[in-house]
């Protein structure tokens, strides 16, 4: 796995440029200029699925080198972290992992997040990626301790399937189990992802909309990506979201809908006869690079510009080393600014290389 880090000393000679027009004080954006506003926290690299597109067990397997838990950033070095990116502009975070319920005691470092505020005194966004394995256990407390709401990973409603994509034999029921729960627990609007992958389960679609229509529950397909070196892409088994829609709507007449906000990674749908919405994020076929305001934290303190990124930025010396925060804001803020990646637009055209495992920092 590639883990090629860059100290952020290194950095110093980039220009402080201003703030987009408009932008609150203090607010950065990038050489696109586009601004600073979602942080997705990594919080473990390891996880208890073999999903095939995204931790394969013919590299992640019994003796795989995962990280030992003195190389993790703290809780209290997240939260430091975290108030930081706030400070520049950041609105929305999300944990990941791995699997994020695998982190114990995970709801203190809930606790400690939701506590932050942004300039103008809101609470954050506070989201959690899962692929729901312990969900039904832990959804209520991740709830009182002031998460917003949740994603659950779903690729598969058919048992055999599902257990064959997962590759941990894990059945079905628990994953839908910790679905009901954290619907009942009020982590909501509660959202669907299914990664969609061309001859594999593709065959899941119209089941899982007809599944998830009517529960308050949206529903994501999310083309298959080629993220790290690990899972064997293959544009040939990437299914255009356009095909997703057309499925659906051959069953259930859909209707677009705007975006929530800029930089959303979905194009939103409606069921015309009210009984939700769907989602698609197409990567590969539609890139929405220039709206891309997300940066990533690895679980040992390395940030991440891009999903596909081959380098990460050292946080985590700072954090360890005596640096006071201003000089760490300084540092973000200066990392933010030189950043230029689009991967997505440039696909095929991006200089080779190894790249970043999506299980290291999170989708």
């Amino acid at each position: 796995m590639n883990r090629r880090v860059i100290p952020l000393n290194e950095l110093s000679a980039v220009p402080a440029f201003s703030s987009a027009p408009g932008a609150p004080r203090g607010y950065v954006v990038d050489r696109l200029a586009r601004p600073l506003r979602d942080l997705r926290i990594s919080v473990t690299d390891r996880c208890n699925f073999r999903c095939m597109y995204c931790m394969p067990r013919t590299v992640f397997g019994r003796d795989y080198p995962f990280l030992p838990h003195n190389a993790l950033l703290t809780f209290e070095e997240i939260e430091r972290v975290a108030r930081l990116f706030v400070a520049q502009g950041v609105e929305k975070i999300r944990l990941t992992g791995g699997e994020p319920l695998l982190r114990k005691h995970l709801e203190r470092l809930v606790e400690r997040l939701a506590a932050l505020r942004t300039s103008d005194a809101r609470a954050l966004d506070l989201t959690l990626t899962t692929n729901g394995a312990l969900l039904a256990r832990k959804a209520r407390a991740l709830k009182d301790a002031g998460l917003t709401r949740v994603t659950v990973s779903l690729d598969a409603l058919d048992d055999t399937l599902f257990k064959r994509m997962n590759d941990a034999d894990f059945p079905i029921s628990s994953v839908l189990d910790g679905i009901e729960a954290a619907h009942a627990a009020g982590l909501g609007p509660l959202k669907i992802n299914m990664v969609v992958k061309r001859g594999t389960n593709d065959s899941e679609i119209v089941p899982m909309a007809r599944h998830f229509r009517g529960s308050g529950a949206v529903l994501r397909f999310i083309e298959y990506m080629d993220v790290g070196c690990t899972n064997g892409w293959n544009m040939a088994e990437v299914l255009p979201s356009a095909d997703v829609i057309d499925r659906i709507n051959t069953h259930w007449p859909l209707v677009p809908l705007d975006a929530h906000y800029p930089g959303e990674t979905a194009q939103r749908w409606r069921y015309v006869d009210g009984a939700g919405e769907i989602g698609v994020i197409s990567s590969v076929t539609r890139a929405f690079c220039s709206s891309c305001t997300r940066i990533r934290l690895s679980t040992e303190g390395k940030a991440y510009l891009c999903l596909f990124a081959n380098t990460g930025h050292d946080l985590r010396a700072l954090l360890r080393d005596g640096v006071t925060d201003e000089q760490i804001s300084d540092a973000i803020a200066r990392l933010w600014r030189a950043r230029e990646d689009r991967y997505s637009q440039l696909r095929g055209q991006a200089a080779g290389g190894p790249r970043v495992e999506m299980s290291y920092i999170g989708g």
